[in-house]
């Protein structure tokens, strides 16, 4: 089962307060900058589809893939409900990135949310990558997110409590971490209750998302491998501003 498997019922609810569309913004703006042309967009770790609706909006066609049937079929929910100018521009699949086969390129691979964080091994890694140099068009730009290294050894994760509510249900999240030191890995253990406002009745959900931090010369070393050069890199939802020591999530983009 999907690491999200448990709570994907939930997903929605817990992300609610994420600036869906300022990100869907930043990335087009990206885009923009870097690959001006670019039509088709492949989204690995698509999810439920929130990034995938935005994107189509702003004119992209959209192939989104995820690991989580769950996932897939809130997107799957979401996209009959959208008007159809918008419906006609997205398709959702399921797929592992590591080892997918589409038999198609696209302009831009895209990766957020840090699901390349999820790729805790090398050999992740570089089966991941292997997917994105495959679905990519030459010159085409691959833009990612992940947990940057310098970042978390400087600003160690801690223990971290959300609670959101629906006119249905009382969510409750806290989040754990266990830092691995010598491979670059954090699992972060989560104990979710979910409170049936009608009953009172209360769901107890436990998983475990590991997570690897990532630093600049090993992704760059990686991705030299399947012929991407990376070519900007900074903080995520910033236009200016430098990544280092207190930015955790570190977007890059790398060029076939």
């Amino acid at each position: 089962m999907s690491v999200f498997g448990n709570y994907a019922r939930y997903y929605d609810l817990l992300y609610r307060d994420k600036d869906y569309l300022g990100e869907a913004q930043f990335i087009h703006r990206l885009i923009q900058t870097y690959a001006p042309d670019a039509r088709d967009i492949l989204e690995l770790g698509c999810g439920t589809g929130t990034h995938a609706v935005l994107l189509a909006k702003e004119g992209y066609q959209i192939q989104g893939v995820d690991f989580s049937e769950e996932m897939l079929a809130k997107a799957s929910d979401r996209h009959g409900h959208l008007p159809p100018y918008v419906a006609s521009r997205l398709k959702f699949s399921h797929g592992d990135i590591r080892n997918l086969t589409l038999n198609q390129t696209f302009d831009v691979v895209l990766s957020l949310f840090h699901v390349i964080s999820y790729q805790t091994t090398n050999e992740d890694l570089l089966a991941a990558f292997a997917s994105v140099k495959e679905h990519l068009k030459p010159s085409g730009i691959f833009i990612f997110d992940v947990w940057y290294g310098p970042a978390v050894l400087s600003d160690r994760p801690t223990v971290r409590v959300k609670r959101l509510e629906d006119e249905q249900i009382v969510v409750t999240r806290i989040a754990a971490p266990l830092m691995h030191a010598n491979e670059n890995w954090v699992d972060v253990n989560y104990q979710v209750f979910i409170r049936d406002k009608s009953s009172n009745a209360v769901e107890e959900l436990q998983e475990t998302h590991r997570m690897r931090y990532l630093f600049k010369p090993e992704i760059e070393l990686l991705l030299r491998e399947f012929q991407i050069q990376v070519v900007a890199y900074g903080e995520w939802m910033s236009d200016a501003r430098e990544a280092g020591f207190d930015t955790w999530g570190v977007y890059f983009i790398g060029r076939k």
